[in-house]
């Protein structure tokens, strides 16, 4: 059974750092492009990074270039978010999915459930 499970997220301060991760179980990540998509409050689930099966990177949102980096371990498996210099908007649920390099949640097909991240001094 295809599963994606994000860890990593908790209660953080302004200016502290996360690394988010993502596991698959199921399948191989190598040959599919990730994303990361986060979900504030009361708002609407944005892409933050996308990494291509070739590993090509991008981040999705101007707020996160500088801060945020998106990576892949092919061999185990797994893709993860390094988050720096966190601020208070960067809270909300953090997903991961497979799909398509882009940052539009309609391009990915196959979600994780989540990871809550929240900065707050």
């Amino acid at each position: 059974q295809l599963q994606l499970v994000e860890s990593g997220g908790g209660l953080v301060q302004p200016g502290g750092s996360l690394r988010l991760s993502c596991a698959a179980s199921g399948f191989t990540l190598n040959y599919y492009s990730i994303g990361w998509f986060r979900q504030a409050p009361g708002k609407e689930r944005e892409g933050v990074s996308s990494i291509s099966s070739s590993a090509r990177a991008g981040n999705c949102v101007d707020s996160v270039k500088g801060r945020f980096t998106i990576s892949r371990d092919n061999a185990k498996n797994m893709v993860y978010l390094q988050m720096n210099s966190l601020v208070p908007e960067d809270t909300g649920v953090y997903y991961c999915a497979v799909g398509r390099y882009s940052c539009l949640a309609r391009d990915y097909d196959y979600w994780g459930q989540g990871t809550r991240v929240t900065v707050s001094s």
